[in-house]
């Protein structure tokens, strides 16, 4: 059977990381997928590195960054240890449900793709706390399905799935949420198939925790436009 890697990044989740990693540790994965889970804690200041050091179980692997990388760093760390076949993003609040992980295997199963990407989009879905997310995700996606002759409705999802040996072939560099963008935007420059499942989402407000600023969306445009253009 396949095993899926899945990658926790932690970074002050201490009021939700322990919860998402023991629905991940009774997620059931579809068709017999084995899984294995790797938590990646980029230097928590708040008690949730504390937390994971207390953890007993022997099916879940903890790498401690020595100091704060970013969130595309603590992705790249992953995958580079990744064992499985497959390796996919999940976020240790709950703004994603690790149960909806069965749907990526289905998918990954039935379509042998490459990789295969959450959207929060289909159905004309418009679920964000703030106007300028949802728009400036819709613009971000419009442009990079432009450029690279993408059908994606969702390219800033958190859950994004892709073939390990895939994701270390692409040499990304993004250590921020810029990974983000680059992973599908290397995926459709080098022609591999990305299909999409929609999935559920609870978004946080600021106040709640939720760490990606305006400024994210204006870094994010200009590595789409860096991978297009730049040689």
């Amino acid at each position: 059977m396949p095993t899926l890697s899945i990658i926790i990044c932690v970074y002050n989740e201490a009021a939700s990381a322990l919860t998402v990693i023991d629905k991940v540790r009774a997620v059931q994965l579809s068709d017999g997928w084995l899984k294995e889970i790797i938590v990646v804690d980029n230097c928590s200041t708040d008690g949730t590195r504390e937390q994971l050091q207390g953890m007993t179980y022997p099916e879940v692997r903890v790498i401690y960054h020595a100091r704060n990388l970013g969130k595309g760093a603590s992705v790249r760390t992953g995958f580079k240890e990744a064992t499985g076949e497959y390796g996919v993003i999940q976020d240790a609040d709950f703004e994603y449900d690790p149960n909806e992980l069965a749907l990526f295997t289905a998918q990954a199963g039935a379509t042998k793709a490459v990789a295969v990407f959450g959207s929060r989009t289909t159905g004309g879905r418009h679920i964000y706390k703030y106007a300028q997310n949802y728009w400036g995700v819709r613009f971000l996606t419009g442009l990079t399905n432009l450029l690279f002759g993408g059908h994606l409705g969702d390219v800033a999802v958190a859950t994004k799935m892709v073939k390990v040996e895939v994701f270390r072939a692409l040499n990304l560099q993004g250590s921020a949420f810029d990974l983000d963008f680059e992973l599908p935007c290397a995926l459709l420059k080098h022609k591999h198939s990305i299909v999409e499942v929609p999935v559920s989402y609870k978004p946080r407000t600021i106040e709640e925790g939720k760490k990606i600023r305006w400024t994210d969306g204006l870094h994010a445009l200009w590595v789409i436009l860096k991978m297009r253009f730049a040689k």
